[in-house]
């Protein structure tokens, strides 16, 4: 419990100092921000162009947001003061599965009220579209009985492409939506085909506030040069993908 009550300190910290500068700088725009809860927990999930996206998104809200990210960052003391300061709670894998464990740690959260920052391609666009979304989030959000915000975040990728280590300046928009209520989910929570359909749900409103192209294909698939598969969910309960049903990918989470 040390590491994950070392975030909120560093956190506050940062939160205080960086936003005057980072804001103008990247001139970045609102939308919607009246759609994420002042108080209590809920899920803000939305799409992923570009690794400063988690840092854009925490510094435009007016209360903590927290992410998970795999306990190997926390390891490292390069990488410590970044995850904790960007709000990373770090996820132990126990024996091995990271989906059950991100789900355990983002209840948890959750539970203590809090906001937690998702994004259900499970890591970045690999060419700026939007892709098929994984069930985590959704099943995270029936679990602790939570809404989800959706967001779409508008040029990060041209501020700081995926190729390039320099953030350059550019116009970033981030645009909140209405939250989406799954409580007529929740005695269905557990069935594969109500977690897809919400995820489609999900992504459908993430598509409309970022404006961009949606591919009904895994971004991890289109990395790897994997074939996609014609059914999403098999009969042992995985998805197309080979992860287990809801697996929430800790290591994308933190973008």
């Amino acid at each position: 419990m040390g590491r994950m009550s070392a975030a909120p300190a560093l956190y506050r910290v940062l939160r205080a100092t960086l936003p005057t500068v980072v804001m103008p700088y990247f001139k970045v725009t609102i939308e919607g921000l009246e759609h994420v809860p002042e108080r209590g927990a809920a899920i803000v999930a939305g799409n992923h162009l570009s690794f400063i996206d988690s840092f854009v998104l925490a510094l435009c809200l007016p209360r903590p947001l927290f992410y998970l990210g795999k306990s190997d960052y926390w390891e490292s003391a390069r990488t410590r003061w970044l995850v904790a300061g960007a709000g990373v709670v770090p996820v132990y894998r126990d024996g091995g599965d990271k989906g059950e464990g991100s789900l355990r740690a983002g209840v948890r959260l959750l539970d203590r009220g809090q906001l937690l920052g998702i994004y259900p391609e499970g890591t970045r666009s690999p060419d700026g579209r939007l892709y098929r979304g994984k069930t985590g989030p959704v099943r995270m959000a029936l679990e602790a009985g939570v809404p989800i915000v959706p967001f779409g975040i508008i040029g990060s990728d041209v501020a700081m492409p995926q190729d390039r280590k320099v953030i350059r300046r550019a116009p970033i928009t981030l645009r909140f939506g209405r939250p989406i209520d799954l409580s007529r989910y929740h005695d269905r929570r557990t069935d594969p085909l109500v977690l897809r359909s919400a995820t489609d749900e999900l992504m459908y409103e993430i598509m409309l506030l970022s404006g961009q192209e949606y591919v009904d294909e895994y971004a991890s698939h289109v990395k790897s040069g994997a074939v996609d598969l014609s059914e999403e969910l098999g009969a042992d309960g995985q998805d197309a993908d080979g992860s287990r049903r809801g697996d929430v990918d800790p290591d994308a989470s933190a973008g």
